[in-house]
């Protein structure tokens, strides 16, 4: 029998431990990174520094720790980040007076599966619609459009100025 989180009842704005079973991880690509606003535990507004991903649409609040992390697998640059992939896991840690779950970047490059991204370019590159453009991108796996989605947008933007 599958087990809910009683925090999946609700609709949080950001990625958090609840939702990876015991022992599960998941394995995201940067898209971008920047700061923004969040509502804290308690209600007031800070500053936190936030992950997007490539096909994810929940963003995750960075901390130092996992910020170190990923400094560790592609150094301290945050434009270095930019494209590549880490693995996250639940993990509970001390926090708050309390041991609680909280999200973790694993030490570890993530194991990928294989994908030929000069295929998937190729495919994508022989587009000449719109529509046909779109199709050939929703065919790939989620790790080809991980990495093909500049090429896409580029692809895209040209073709809409062309349309014009």
């Amino acid at each position: 029998m599958a087990e809910t989180h009683w925090k999946q009842n609700f609709d949080y704005k950001y990625t958090g431990a609840y939702e990876l079973k015991t022992g599960e991880t998941k394995i995201l690509t940067i898209q971008r990174t920047c700061q923004e606003e969040v509502a804290s535990t308690t209600g007031q507004k800070q500053l936190y520094f936030v992950a997007y991903f490539h096909g994810q649409s929940k963003p995750m609040v960075l901390n130092k720790t996992n910020c170190k992390t990923i400094t560790k697998l592609y150094g301290p640059f945050i434009e270095q980040w930019i494209g590549k992939a880490i693995e996250i896991e639940a993990k509970k840690v001390s926090a708050f007076g309390d041991e609680v779950e909280a999200l973790r970047v694993k030490k570890s490059f993530p194991k990928l599966a294989k994908i030929n991204v000069d295929e998937a370019t190729f495919r994508l590159q022989s587009c000449l619609t719109l529509e046909g453009l779109k199709e050939v991108f929703l065919s790939l796996s989620k790790e080809e459009q991980a990495a093909t989605t500049a090429t896409k947008d580029a692809i895209k933007a040209q073709l809409q100025g062309g349309a014009k």
